[in-house]
């Protein structure tokens, strides 16, 4: 049986959005030199709102990428034996570029590893940095964001769901705790 919660709707994620729009453009005084990379499938979706909300404040598009990081992840042979490959496309140099890297959710820190190595593949940017809507803990690696949406305690029992209207026909964050019957 599976229980569900939902934590945050779409004018929460909206807001979290905006906010975290508004840090990266502080800490970076602008937009200058700023790419997003968006982590497939979800944190492409956030980057390209990321990306929209930028160019609301600057009046300019940063780059935005797109990074498939199946074939780096340390346990991707235990996962699938056959592993579906989604695009990577990253349409300009990184080198010398302030790349934040996206993603819906931060767990364990495997995934952030496995994008940084590929990242790592197509040059050598200033810095790279991490923005994730949904910060669960759990680490298992010492990465930490520097943009979160939400910070949010769960159980290893639990599962976070971030939901995107053009993925998923809504914009939601569910937490799903599987409980025995």
């Amino acid at each position: 049986m599976t229980t569900e919660h939902i934590i945050l709707d779409a004018s929460d994620i909206d807001r979290m959005l905006t906010r975290m729009t508004h840090e990266i453009l502080e800490i970076h005084k602008g937009a200058e030199g700023v790419a997003l990379v968006g982590i497939q499938t979800r944190g492409v979706i956030m980057a390209q709102r990321l990306q929209k909300k930028v160019s609301d404040v600057e009046g300019v598009d940063i780059p935005v990428g797109i990074l498939d990081i199946t074939l780096y992840r340390d346990d991707w042979t235990r996962v699938a034996k056959h592993p579906v490959l989604q695009a990577t496309e990253i349409p300009f140099s990184i080198d010398g570029m302030q790349v934040i890297l996206v993603d819906d959710v931060l767990f364990t820190g495997r995934t952030t590893r496995a994008a940084m190595d590929a990242l790592i593949d197509f040059g050598r940017p200033d810095r790279i940095e991490l923005a994730v809507l949904i910060d669960r803990g759990h680490r298992e690696l010492p990465i930490q964001a520097n943009f979160v949406g939400k910070a949010i305690a769960t159980r290893r029992s639990e599962t976070v769901n971030v939901m995107f209207v053009e993925k998923d026909g809504a914009d939601q964050v569910v937490l799903q705790l599987m409980s025995e019957a």
